[in-house]
């Protein structure tokens, strides 16, 4: 069994700083890629950022230049520096994994249970 697990969402004022991260455990036998994802209410869930197995990295227009995804491959665990917060930016963050499961014994989807980030102007 895979789990993710997010933390770092809280409650800041336009102009600030949060920092997510995204810890992956179990039948883990190597990660493709890990995205974040961010859904505000009503609206549909889009990508945020997503970085890859050899490190590249892409962004959401939206998002460029203010937020930084990086990834601790030894912890499988990957991060979400956000600066200059905005409050359109105010969502429910979720990290993806796509990673090849040891007990599955093939590359699977895995989601985080998702954290509240709310930007108040």
């Amino acid at each position: 069994q895979v789990q993710l697990v997010e933390s770092g969402g809280g409650l800041v004022q336009a102009g600030g700083s949060l920092r997510l991260s995204c810890a992956a455990s179990g039948s883990i036998f190597s990660i493709n890629f890990m995205d974040w994802y961010r859904q505000a209410p009503g609206k549909q869930r889009d990508l945020v950022a997503t970085i890859t197995r050899g490190g590249t990295t892409n962004y959401a227009d939206s998002v460029k230049g203010r937020f930084t995804i990086s990834r601790d491959r030894a912890k499988n665990t990957v991060y979400l520096q956000m600066n200059s917060l905005k409050p359109e930016d105010t969502a429910v963050y979720y990290c993806n994994a796509n990673l090849y499961d040891d007990v599955l014994r093939k590359y699977t989807d895995y989601w985080g249970q998702g954290t509240q980030v709310t930007v108040s102007s």
